[in-house]
């Protein structure tokens, strides 16, 4: 598109009531602002600038990674005194300036399309999206010529009775011709009750002017904007409605959708299968034919054919192909699960690599250790790794058989083929293939229960 856009990003967001600037909570796992960027971005525009102001600097970093120029404004004196922000950096650009709204997360690409698609072949000054609602409360009302022209838009704290009840809305998008907004913007006065520099002012000026206006009708749910947590609730519910889609279309399979979360930086290969319950965040990549059941995963990375069991916790992990994890299984960050192995019941890793076909199938703890392949853990395993000062590495190799309720305390190895025998406390490195025991030799007294259950019974 040959246009230039300015989101405004700058507000205080009081209605969140959050310390955190509106603009980023986050929706579908990502701040609802990079929504609107990302937009931006894929409409491939000449320049992007972005005005800031509560929280500038968090705000400005996640514009730069996508290369649009963030500016600041302040004090906050209103969305026309914010646009003008970019009139020193647009002195020489001659042609249509996108504006859009930093809460307005739900814009479709094709939507933005259409809207300049309209606003060029009618040769516009200025053109706004508009919408209907039912309870238009605190919306900008725009108010029409009796010919069915848009005549002017009025805030709602400086609108009649009468006008109050118009239920067609300002969407605060617009489309507007570089050099009558400039200088629209230059007549622009605060004499309204906030005191402010309102943007909309812009379309009675164009009016006065003679200027053709175009308003364009969008889909409620894609430009109602974010103004509190009930907002944001539902937002995420239309969001989720379009990423689950999106990727059932693309060969995924969901049991229940309604029960299933997927984050915008998301991807899933087709045939796999997602249970009720599951969360994905993050830029997590699944591999497909993986079957998931209820559970979280985070900035994680599932080859195919990965089976993980129901109420497993995984971050920052890496699950090769054809491994199974769970149920009930915590994968912390650094944790690697190469291919075929398994990690089932209450097991938890952390920094820990667990080998091609080992298995850790339950109760166990892996922390700080590097295991090879054909490894097997007995249930109840832990390897020592801190010692309350740092933490140390735990090395067993290949073909190792870890028995039951053992301990390994780091900094230890164990060597390729060694068998760790039940109930052993390892405090010091095995040789390949040889056999460690370390417990209490065992005695059996005879008779010594009877005797014990005849005495408490006064015999």
């Amino acid at each position: 598109m040959k246009a230039v856009a300015i989101i405004l990003a700058a507000g205080r967001g009081t209605r969140m009531k959050s310390r955190l600037a509106k603009v980023l909570h986050p929706l579908a796992g990502v701040p609802m602002l990079s929504h609107v960027i990302n937009l931006v971005h894929s409409l491939h525009l000449e320049k992007s600038f972005l005005i800031v102001g509560r929280q500038a600097e968090a705000v400005s970093a996640l514009a730069k990674t996508k290369g649009v120029i963030p500016l600041l404004q302040y004090p906050l004196l209103g969305t026309g005194d914010a646009v003008r922000k970019a009139e020193k950096a647009l002195k020489n650009f001659q042609g249509p300036v996108l504006i859009l709204n930093g809460d307005t997360p739900l814009l479709r690409e094709k939507s933005i399309r259409d809207f300049y698609a309209y606003y060029q072949r009618e040769n516009a000054t200025v053109g706004l999206l508009t919408v209907r609602l039912e309870n238009p409360k605190g919306y900008g009302r725009v108010l029409r010529q009796k010919s069915g022209e848009i005549a002017r838009i009025v805030e709602e704290k400086d609108a009649t009775q009468e006008e109050r009840r118009i239920n067609e809305v300002n969407a605060g998008v617009y489309l507007c011709d570089a050099a009558f907004l400039f200088e629209a913007l230059s007549q622009v006065r605060s004499d309204n009750k906030q005191k402010e520099y309102y943007l909309t002012d812009i379309i009675g000026i164009a009016v006065s002017q003679g200027k053709h206006l175009v308003g364009l009708e969008a889909a409620r749910e894609e430009v109602i904007g974010i103004n509190s947590r009930a907002n944001l609730a539902d937002a995420e519910e239309v969001m989720r409605t379009r990423i689950n889609r999106h990727w059932m279309d693309e060969g995924v399979t969901m049991i229940d959708p309604s029960q299933v979360r997927i984050g915008a930086a998301v991807a899933i290969g087709m045939d796999s299968v997602i249970h009720p319950g599951v969360c994905l965040e993050g830029e997590t990549i699944i591999g497909s034919g993986v079957q998931i059941y209820a559970g979280r995963i985070r900035e994680s990375k599932i080859g195919n054919d990965v089976i993980i069991k129901d109420h497993c916790v995984i971050e920052n992990a890496e699950i090769e192909s054809g491994a199974a994890i769970g149920p009930f299984a915590h994968l912390r960050p650094g944790s690697v699960v190469r291919k075929g192995a398994k990690v089932g019941n209450f097991v938890e890793m952390k920094k820990t690599e667990l080998g091609e076909g080992s298995k850790a199938s339950h109760l166990s703890y892996l922390g700080d250790a590097t295991i090879g392949k054909g490894v097997n853990i007995g249930a109840g395993t832990i390897t020592c790794n801190y010692d309350g000062l740092k933490k140390d590495q735990t090395i067993i190799e290949d073909g190792v058989f870890i028995g039951s309720d053992t301990q390994l305390v780091a900094p230890v190895t164990v060597g390729a083929g060694a068998l760790i025998a039940a109930g052993t406390t390892v405090t010091k490195d095995v040789p390949p293939d040889a056999l460690a025991v370390s417990r209490t030799k065992q005695e059996n007294h005879l008779e010594w229960a009877k005797k014990r259950r005849l005495r408490q019974k006064g015999v």
